[in-house]
């Protein structure tokens, strides 16, 4: 729809026009309703039967207002159009344009809506493709192939009409136990924010708006529980949980989302230091900040902190959130009473809707022919009747699922093998377990299938998830197949347990699939509100486990799980162990080609396997005091520690050399080189870890951390130099006066294959005057593959 105008069009509508210059144009026109409305959101379809899928959803997502009544001054936001319920994508995109010409006809300027839709593991849709969970992200170690999936998935976004992605989540893991882990990257912030920043640059390369969540500390809460406060110190969160933020906003996110959680007491909501302060003036945000769905009545009633809703959007507004997600509560009828009674100043609400215009007007929006019609059927108007699937319809092409294979591939992680991978082609398999026949195996709780379909029994998948028996039973090495379920995720039988050991003992060998059904507020083993009490595999799998080793037929564990589990009972009993971390709809084959030798494992650990009687929180960036020791009878050192991953054919490290003088600069680089060789007949791959280790420093410090990593693909009989330019930034950390410092003094750069098999060490003396770095300090290392000799 193309809005008609005279000549003397207003200065909003002048697409040649500097943004800043539109946007106090139709500022100065807005009336204090019209302004209120561009800070809702508007959530429609949800009812009791949509299901929860946030937190205490049936208490505050109360039907909204006579849709007329509620577009009567325009609205700032349509949330989860195509994510509430199954809606074939042509559907769906008429009634999306439906709604944005009532928004546009309604309102006295005729402003669109924002929308927005959940992304993680692609966009939250019916019939959408799933992608692995990020933390196979973590695990290829891969920032372009991420990249690609960002810019995959905001085409798929852009072609359905959405503008903003309520991705990625760049929570820092900090407890096995949480339930949202399987939504998190890694335990390491640097990988966080390698691989954050790769999905960040992909989003936005499509147009699509990235944002970043949780901001800030959401996964250090107590006890692994989902929703609890955070009682870390400011170092802690300065140190581990801002970077891969710092990062992301670098690579260009244009909106943050707060975290549920308080601070030392301080709801993320209500926190004008973190929203305002740091955000915004230190870090030089100039995007939108939304809110975590109901996160600001939350303020009124779970925190405690505002005795009123109109005192929750005050304090809100105060700290820096400038859109109420998902529907209108807290800034609607609320904050206009406030407003009219002078309790709370109209020029917050100026600062917040400046902001949300800009970001539309940068979006296209208040151009004069913006169409509301998306363009999923190509250019021109969703019309005629257009069936699920038809062309120019499919969200799941081959290109989608292409792309979601290698990801997944790349993600697979060979922990243990004593010989048995890859299977030999003919063999008699016996495919054992919960998780061997389930497509929800493959997918994690922020899935369209996990996070709604499973409350409409009714509906199809809507896309193909072939499971690991299904694609074994179909794999060209000719396996002869047998299977039992032996036990569900939870609960089981004797009986199951026997049938399996039955199955097992019958075959040459046995692939165990076992672990995590992802879901929802207890709808699940991991998700968000599935939080566990100690990290033993669920339910009766691990007296699955033993009774299928009781058989003598060797026992390949392939482990489909959103968290890494205590395996310390059975690792030395097992012929081989891999691990896949919800490795999305092309996850069965993909681990059918690892298994059976086609694809060559190389994924590494974003995150350590705990071994017996390790505890939590816990995790590799430990100070000298979290080692293991003398002193505590409890060991924290991992079963299988981050970054390990085994490969059918090992690299060989050829030289790791310096190019530059032992003497480093305190405001320059160093720069070293590492050279592989692929000896075998098959491709292989590394991935160069460099660890930065700082024996003194002027507080405790990690006694490594990753600083580096490059992932080198090899041909069969090939060699590569990947050459590294460190910056003295990278060895920066918050001092005791609560400012980040570049200190002077020995350092050592570990370069290995994990962060405890180490191939050299290099020594380095930082020379010159201690420095305070800030928000523009350099974040990455340079990293060049160097051509042939």
């Amino acid at each position: 729809m193309t809005i008609e105008r005279s000549v003397s069009a207003p200065a909003w509508r002048d697409p040649s026009a500097a943004p800043a210059e539109r946007v106090s144009d139709l500022l100065a026109q807005l009336s204090l309703a019209e302004k209120v409305a561009q800070l809702q959101g508007a959530w429609l379809g949800v009812d009791a039967a949509s299901g929860d899928v946030a937190p205490h959803q049936h208490n505050f997502a109360v039907p909204p207002a006579r849709w007329g009544e509620l577009i009567r001054d325009g609205i700032g936001q349509l949330t989860r159009v195509y994510g509430t319920a199954p809606v074939a994508p042509a559907d769906g995109a008429r009634a999306l344009a439906r709604s944005q010409r009532q928004i546009m006809a309604a309102g006295r300027y005729g402003i669109p809506a924002m929308v927005h839709e959940e992304c993680l593991t692609g966009l939250a849709a019916w019939q959408a493709p799933v992608y692995p969970s990020p933390m196979a992200w973590g695990a290829t170690f891969d920032p372009d192939l991420i990249e690609r999936m960002g810019a995959q998935i905001g085409a798929t976004m852009r072609r359905l009409g959405v503008h903003q992605g309520l991705a990625p989540v760049l929570d820092v893991l900090r407890d096995l136990r949480w339930g949202r882990a399987e939504e998190t990257i890694s335990e390491d912030p640097y990988l966080v924010g390698m691989i954050g920043s790769g999905y960040v640059r992909g989003l936005e390369s499509a147009g699509v708006v990235a944002t970043l969540k949780h901001f800030a500390g959401y996964s250090a809460s107590r006890g692994g529980r989902n929703l609890a406060p955070v009682s870390i110190g400011p170092r802690e969160l300065a140190d581990v949980l801002l970077p891969p933020f710092e990062m992301a906003l670098r690579a260009g996110a244009r909106s943050v989302m707060n975290s549920y959680t308080d601070l030392d007491g301080v709801p993320a909501a209500a926190d004008a230091g973190l929203l305002t302060s740091l955000l915004r003036e230190t870090y030089g945000f100039s995007g939108t900040v939304v809110s975590d769905y109901f996160s600001v009545a939350f303020l009124h009633t779970l925190h405690g902190v505002a005795g009123t809703r109109a005192e929750a959007a005050g304090l809100a507004l105060r700290a820096g959130i400038d859109v109420e997600l998902p529907t209108a509560d807290c800034y609607g009828g609320p904050l206009l009473a406030a407003l009219e009674d002078g309790a709370i100043d109209a020029g917050l609400v100026d600062r917040a809707v400046r902001r949300v215009l800009t970001q539309k007007c940068e979006l296209g929006l208040l151009d004069p022919d913006w169409s509301p019609d998306p363009e999923l059927t190509g250019p021109g108007p969703v019309t005629g009747t257009v069936t699920a699937g038809g062309p120019g319809t499919a969200l799941d092409d081959s290109e989608s699922r292409s792309l979601a294979r290698d990801i997944a591939r790349r993600s697979v992680v060979l922990l243990a093998n004593q010989g048995a991978l890859p299977l030999a082609p003919g063999q008699r398999i016996a495919v054992v377990g919960p998780r061997a026949d389930e497509a929800s195996a493959m997918l994690g709780c922020y899935s369209f299938p996990q996070h709604v379909g499973v409350h409409y029994p009714g509906v199809t998948l809507g896309i193909e998830v072939p499971t690991v028996l299904d694609a074994l039973r179909a794999d060209p090495a000719g396996y002869t197949v047998s299977y039992a379920q032996g036990c569900p995720v939870l609960g089981g039988d004797e009986a199951g347990l026997a049938e399996a050991a039955t199955v097992a003992r019958a075959a040459d060998a046995c692939v165990a699939v076992l672990g995590d059904l992802a879901g929802l507020f207890g709808r699940g083993t991991s998700g968000e509100g599935c939080d566990a009490a100690d990290l033993r595999l669920p339910g009766r799998q691990e007296d699955l486990l033993e009774a299928l080793l009781a058989t003598g037929t060797p026992v390949v564990l392939v482990l489909l799980a959103g968290r890494p589990y205590d395996l310390s009972r059975q690792a030395g009993r097992l012929a081989a162990a891999v691990c896949g971390f919800y490795p999305g709809e092309e996850g069965g084959a993909a681990l059918a080609d690892v298994l059976s030798g086609r694809v060559n494992p190389s994924g590494r650990l974003p995150v350590s396997f705990p071994a017996a009687g390790s505890n939590q929180p816990g995790t590799y960036l430990a100070a000298p005091l979290g080692q293991r020791s003398q002193v505590s009878t409890i060991d924290p050192t991992p079963l299988f520690p981050f970054g390990h991953g085994l490969s059918y054919a090992p690299v060989t490290w050829v030289r790791i050399r310096s190019s530059s003088p032992p003497q480093w600069p305190a405001d320059g680089c160093c720069r070293f080189t590492a050279t592989v060789r692929n000896d075998a007949t098959i491709p292989a791959a590394e991935v160069i870890q460099v660890y930065l280790h700082d024996p003194v420093a002027e507080v405790a410090r990690p006694v490594q951390q990753l600083i580096a990593a490059a992932r080198v693909d090899l041909p069969p009989g090939s060699t590569r130099t990947v050459q590294f330019t460190v910056h003295a930034d990278l060895t920066s950390y918050t001092g005791r006066a609560g400012h980040r410092q570049v200190d002077t003094g020995q350092v050592e750069l570990r370069v290995g294959r994990s962060s405890t098999d180490i191939e050299a060490a290099l020594g380095y003396t930082l020379t010159g005057q201690r420095r305070e770095v800030g928000f523009d300090r350099v974040l990455h290392p340079e990293i060049t593959l160097l051509p042939p000799d």
